[in-house]
């Protein structure tokens, strides 16, 4: 169903703006193929599911477990200056979808924005990446949950044992329903906070001396080894090389983000939820990563052996002397992984149903149950999870490296188009003389999102960096083999269907984009917002 835009006299919450005359003569041939008819999904995620997901639902073994690789490559200051570069790109990202979002929630999202504001086989090209991403990192939670089992059971024959019960765990909830599913991310989200608060206070507690050693240890490790170490090259172009290396394993850990926009055509309310809870992604930031950060950097010299293959967080309290702390922060990060699995059987699966929706996959992908659950898709999706089997053999951890990577492209080729996207998006409401009224427009913007293209770019390009060190056709073709097959995918489908850009002055900002009285967000007024949600910060 097509709206229009514009405020009615009589309706001051409606989403406003002003068209131009070649905006109201937009037909169906130039829209984009969007088949709202097949849009079954219910909207039944509240705000406390929405806030919870955004909050640490990708919060996992990226965090809790890569942090100690990062760490170990450029020290504890180095870890931090990688942080909070990337942070910038991660919050620059999040202001480009939380407006794209805010104007159209609808299934599909920021597939749906690329398809419809850059290009069809963008959103192809788009979509199947992250469907593949998402899918990827599925069998990577379980295989790094199994892995902190191991912290009590060792046997490695017990391991698919383990792997066997969360996959069905995983099947279980997801079939149950999206309330299901949003309740038990509020559960795991709250852990994660308890978890993240925990570490924290406890390591701030340990550095200065309230720990059973009482050793007051201070900043010490940034004076011996240093704040910033080299482990390619000698001297301070070693130091350089391992903050470039160090990025790729720092935008994994924060990667996923982005894919909280894809449960607004199941969220209740979806402008005035998904608006908050991307907006909150900034304390998610400095609270979870840029203070773990710290901390870890406090309590762990960089160059402790074995640092990049275990948690420096239950490292950090072994080495104090805490007995059960260490037990209990790894049953949390056990809990985190399987969130974050959750997470990427959901995303992954609403990808394909969006994909299915936009006639860009089989149309099977579109089949709902009667309570708006895409049970085709949840299959697809959670058989990946069975890859995690892999793990039972010796050999498996390489092909797991090579998962890493591969993910870790998908996120920022993502990055990279989500704000292309936006700048046409951008753009083309200012050349057809749109300007809505009631929703969250960055100041930032269009530079937050110039800003974010340009290093995700330039991330791409070193992404494989560290493999010219110690050269392996495997590790490189990991690295990069993604760039092809995206190519591929956008090449090929435009291509076959010869789709084209659309000039910005055509395109399409009406059809199948629901009132703020149909999501119920009527009240979502700018002039309600205070001074700090006006400017983005909450």
């Amino acid at each position: 169903m097509a709206v229009d835009l514009r405020a009615p006299a009589s309706s001051a919450s409606s989403l406003s703006a002003t068209t131009s005359p070649m905006q109201e003569k937009i037909s169906e041939k130039q829209a984009f193929h969007y088949q709202g008819d097949l849009d079954h999904v219910k909207r039944q995620l509240g705000r406390q599911h929405i806030q919870m997901i955004a909050i640490a639902g990708c919060i996992g073994t990226g965090l809790f477990f890569g942090l100690g690789e990062i760490l170990a490559l450029c020290g504890p200051l180095g870890a931090l200056l990688v942080y909070l570069h990337v942070c910038t790109v991660v919050y620059s990202t999040i202001m480009s979808i939380g407006e794209m979002t805010a104007f159209a929630p609808i299934s599909g999202s920021i597939i749906h924005f690329a398809a419809r504001w850059l290009d069809p086989a963008a959103g192809f090209a788009l979509g199947w990446n992250y469907c593949y991403y998402a899918a990827i990192a599925i069998p990577l939670e379980i295989t790094a949950l199994t892995a902190f089992v191991g912290f009590w059971d060792p046997n490695p024959s017990h391991a698919a044992i383990y792997i066997g019960a969360t996959v069905v765990g995983l099947f279980i909830i997801n079939f149950f329903g999206v309330r299901w599913f949003g309740n038990s991310e509020i559960l795991f989200a709250t852990l994660k906070i308890l978890l993240a608060i925990t570490l924290i206070i406890g390591g701030l507690v340990i550095s200065l001396g309230g720990g059973p050693d009482h050793d007051r240890i201070g900043f010490q490790y940034w004076k011996n080894p240093g704040p910033m170490v080299s482990t390619l090259e000698p001297g301070a172009t070693g130091r350089f090389l391992g903050l470039l290396v160090a990025i790729i394993p720092a935008a994994y850990s924060v990667s996923g983000f982005e894919l909280i926009a894809i449960s607004a055509a199941e969220s209740k309310q979806p402008r005035t939820n998904i608006i908050r809870a991307m907006k909150f992604v900034v304390f998610r930031l400095v609270l979870f990563y840029l203070c773990s950060v710290i901390i870890v950097g406090m309590l762990v010299p960089s160059n402790y052996p074995g640092l990049s293959s275990q948690s420096p967080f239950v490292l950090a309290f072994e080495r104090a002397g805490v007995k059960v702390l260490p037990s209990i922060i790894n049953a949390i990060i056990i809990s985190s992984a399987y969130s974050s699995a959750n997470t990427c059987v959901f995303t992954s699966s609403r990808i394909l149903y969006g994909l299915g929706v936009q006639n860009q996959a089989p149309k099977i992908f579109t089949t709902c149950t009667k309570g708006g659950i895409p049970w085709i898709s949840v299959i697809v999706a959670g058989l990946f999870s069975l890859l995690a089997f892999m793990t039972v053999s010796s050999s498996a951890s390489t092909v797991f490296n090579w998962f890493v990577s591969l993910s870790t492209m998908c996120g920022l080729i993502g990055w990279t188009v989500i704000n292309t996207t936006y700048l046409r998006y951008y753009y083309g409401l200012k050349i057809q003389g749109i300007v809505p009224q009631g929703i969250y427009r960055s100041p930032l913007q269009p530079y937050a999102a110039m800003w974010a293209i340009f290093w995700s770019v330039f991330y791409i390009l070193i992404s494989g960096i560290s493999v010219f060190w110690d050269f392996s056709a495997s590790s490189f073709v990991a690295s990069y083999i993604n760039l092809p097959i995206i190519l591929s995918l956008f090449v090929g489908y435009k291509l076959w269907f010869k789709t084209k850009i659309q000039p910005l002055s055509e395109l399409d900002f009406i059809s199948h984009i629901p009132t703020l009285e149909e999501t119920g967000d009527e009240g979502l007024l700018l002039e309600k917002l205070s001074l700090f949600q006006k400017i983005g910060i909450v």
